[in-house]
């Protein structure tokens, strides 16, 4: 989960990364009120989850508060990249001396933590890499070992940072590293990270994305998520406890096994290119269960697509037996006509497996209208992509 900045200085705030203060508004109104209190100038900037915010006309220098309410007007609802602006970010502005870069990620090619850092910030990473490689550190990271002060001096002595800052460097760099660790992160990043022209160091823009994987110790992280931006599906699927992403296709996928739903995607692919590039529609995962409660979820949450014109039921049984998803996907027709929702897209069905056939018995004795049986996986996808190609629903 990527965060907004503001999102990001909170948390470097509370593990002791030195930030200037700052608030968020939604309103010209509320940024006008946070100017106020800080005093001075104040810096305007747009919050969302792309780079280029300063050359798009997101981030503003503000003299007072009638001039951030005017600065916050222009950028409030600004289209950047696609991504339209909710709320600003109003900070204190601060002189720069220099600027600098410095992250840690997950290096997930070499299977460890890495610490890069450069003397020359304020540009993006990729910038700096392909036009001054020499001059960006990168420094493996034990996750058992970690970082302490005298190995943060040494990331930063690589990095070329100035001697005279090298302890506040150090002492920064080790509070990044426990936002990274405590946080359950995989990518800390400050850009720029500054000295002011009196010797301070600061962090004045900070990107964090967090391992979602890792929710579960973490319930903190649950308010952290753009609620907004968020696909409804979604949330609606998350809410249920089903693994599903939302695609472009419109072939609606259930599976049980992300190996197999996966598959399922690819099958599906490739039999949608003889109908004129019919695709998935989503990846939903089902697990280990295919209860009434479950189909029924599943198939109001896949249907509840427009984009969807036919639905894919790929399931190999094994603890779970193919008759009681069978059992399952016949329980899920009735509760959903009791709830007044009515299945119009048509369904392939494919079992193999544990106790296939007494599943296929099961549906072909429950006649479900829209339903049909492949017992290949290719040959059903092969169907599923024609019934979608015809828009038949």
């Amino acid at each position: 989960m990527d965060l907004f900045e503001y999102q990001a200085r909170d948390l470097f705030a509370a593990h002791d990364v030195p930030v200037l203060r700052g608030e968020v508004a939604t309103t010209p109104a509320r940024a006008q009120e946070i100017a106020k209190e800080l005093g001075g100038r104040v810096v305007v900037k747009a919050q969302v989850k792309v780079g280029g915010r300063g050359k798009a006309g997101g981030v503003k220098l503000a003299d007072g508060p009638d001039d951030a309410y005017a600065k916050a007007d222009a950028i409030l609802g600004m289209d950047i990249k696609g991504r339209v602006v909710h709320r600003v970010l109003v900070a204190e502005a601060s002189d720069i001396a220099e600027e600098y870069y410095f992250s840690f990620l997950l290096d997930r090619s070499n299977r460890t933590f890495l610490a890069m850092a450069s003397r020359e910030g304020g540009v993006e990473i990729e910038q700096i890499a392909l036009e001054s490689p020499e001059a960006l550190a990168k420094v493996p990271i034990d996750a058992m070992v970690g970082v302490d002060v005298a190995f943060a001096r040494e990331i930063a002595v690589a990095a070329g940072y100035p001697a005279e800052i090298l302890d506040q460097a150090a002492d920064v760099i080790v509070a990044l590293w426990e936002v990274f660790t405590k946080e359950d992160a995989t990518l800390v990043e400050v850009n720029p990270l500054v000295k002011t022209p009196d010797g301070v160091v600061l962090a004045l823009d900070g990107k964090v994305t967090l391992d979602e994987n890792a929710g579960f110790r973490q319930p903190g992280h649950a308010a952290l998520a753009d609620v907004e931006a968020g696909d409804p599906l979604e949330a609606r699927a998350k809410e249920a406890h089903l693994n599903y992403v939302k695609l472009d296709g419109e072939v609606g996928v259930i599976g049980n096994g992300a190996g197999l739903v996966m598959s399922t995607l690819d099958v599906v692919s490739y039999a949608g290119e003889a109908y004129g590039g019919v695709r998935p529609a989503n990846f939903l995962d089902i697990g280990g269960g295919a209860s009434a409660d479950v189909m029924a979820a599943s198939l109001t949450i896949v249907l509840s697509d427009p984009s969807v014109r036919s639905v894919f039921v790929n399931v190999f049984g094994g603890i779970t037996a193919c008759d009681e998803v069978a059992n399952g996907i016949v329980a899920a027709f009735g509760k959903l006509a009791d709830a007044g929702e009515q299945i119009s897209s048509p369904l392939v069905v494919r079992l193999d497996g544990n106790r296939a056939e007494e599943g296929r018995a099961v549906l072909a004795a429950a006649a479900l209208p829209g339903v049909e049986q492949n017992d290949t996986m290719d040959g059903a996808a092969q169907r599923v992509a024609e019934l979608a190609s015809v828009g038949r629903r």
